[in-house]
């Protein structure tokens, strides 16, 4: 059976430019960067490059500013657990309810041990409220860590205008964004775009690098303590020997990403687009989560009256066509979205999401697949759900429908 993946924003598949460039890392070149002889500072001066080269895509001067983790959680984990550490005397932290687990649940065990945490709440479209972004900010206030885009709906957040006004209040307050799912789908020019910016996380295996290898931009001179301690490997701010192959599959990924930029913005979000209106069109009762805020070009969250995520994905599964129902990280569970449920959507729709999201690998043929699979899933679902009303053709609960 063909298999079509629409599941980019929980993985990418290697590029396979990315994975002739790690090759030689794995047998010949299989050195330890640490160690003192020439084929292994052979090793240590391809991470050396490797770091220029991701800090030149991020338009930095400093490279010492780019630090490499085994992935966007350990990122998030060092950004939050280093600025406090680093910064004990102030103990509340800003953040949002519709964050990444690995950024929410960090929080939820600081204010567990005694910190002070605003979750900022989001609208129906996922956008936050500037104002009470504003108000929350105190004099006691150690970080703000706010995702760079939604990992479920695509929304993105002003962070550049976010990070400015933190530190127009108070210079001091450290601000960390999540950036997992915009790094490698648009170009992100740090100090042009977030010079407010002090943290952002990104991972190598959400723009076509292997799983496993992430990084972290700390801004110099952030007050930042390491997360693991017991080496000297990156200058002695992120402890365990470094996984050569995979940080220079990630630089040569990101590299590649950069040369398709214009094709994610155009021809990827024309395929997202053209999946929108298609089940917009041809499946009622449907709403699209965040549809009038700004979003990723690839990302297209759903939810379905009447139906559950779960089944639907397995129909879908049946036709070879791979989704999911949000994050990756969550998807075990039988509990509606906690994004959607930040956002308000209606509790027999949020049971019913689905997101579909692409890479520049997908094609008109993928969404051809879709299209054809997904109303009929809906309609065979809908026949023998309880809470549709297959007469009328709308739900019987219609008092929690929003139009």
């Amino acid at each position: 059976m063909t298999i079509t993946y629409v599941d980019n924003n929980a993985t990418t598949r290697v590029a396979p430019e990315v994975y002739q460039a790690m090759g030689p890392y794995f047998t010949d070149d299989y050195f330890n960067p640490s160690s003192m002889y020439e084929p292994a500072k052979r090793i240590a001066r391809a991470i050396a490059e490797s770091r220029q080269r991701i800090a030149r895509l991020f338009g930095l001067h400093d490279d010492r500013e780019i630090l490499f983790t085994g992935c966007a959680t350990e990122s998030d984990n060092a950004a939050i657990f280093g600025a406090a550490r680093a910064n004990p005397h102030r103990r509340h932290i800003i953040t949002t309810t519709v964050e990444h687990p690995a950024v929410l649940d960090v929080c939820k065990d600081f204010e567990r041990n005694g910190y002070d945490v605003t979750f900022l709440g989001v609208d129906r479209n996922g956008n936050l409220d500037i104002g009470e972004f504003v108000r929350a900010l105190r004099p006691d206030t150690l970080l703000v860590t706010i995702m760079h885009a939604n990992n479920e709906t695509g929304v993105v957040f002003p962070i550049e205008q976010l990070s400015r006004l933190t530190k127009e209040t108070d210079p001091t307050i450290l601000f960390h964004t999540d950036a997992t799912q915009s790094v490698g789908k648009a170009p992100l020019d740090l100090p042009r775009q977030f010079p407010h910016v002090d943290m952002l996380s990104f991972s190598g295996h959400k723009f076509h690098a292997p799983k496993g290898v992430g990084g972290l931009y700390v801004k110099r001179g952030t007050p930042c303590r390491p997360l693991l301690i017991g080496g000297h490997q990156e200058d002695g701010r992120r402890a365990g020997t470094e996984n050569v192959p995979y940080i220079v599959g990630m630089a040569c990924a990101m590299q590649v990403a950069a040369d398709c930029y214009d094709d994610e913005d155009t021809r990827v979000r024309r395929l997202r687009d053209r999946l929108e209106t298609a089940i917009e069109a041809q499946v009622p009762y449907v709403i699209v989560n965040g549809k009038d805020a700004p979003r990723l070009p690839n990302t297209l969250s759903i939810c379905c009256y009447s139906v559950e995520g779960e089944a639907i994905l397995a129909m879908l599964d049946s036709d070879g066509i791979c989704a999911s129902s949000g994050s990756a990280c969550t998807s075990g569970s039988l509990e509606a979205s906690h994004v959607l449920r930040a956002m308000k959507v209606p509790v027999h729709a949020a049971h019913g999401s689905v997101r579909f999201s692409f890479s520049r690998y997908n094609t008109d043929q993928d969404v051809d697949r879709i299209v054809e699979a997904f109303p009929a899933v809906i309609a065979n679902l809908r026949k023998i759900s309880p809470l549709w009303d297959s007469q009328k053709n709308e739900p019987r609960i219609s008092e929690r429908v929003v139009a």
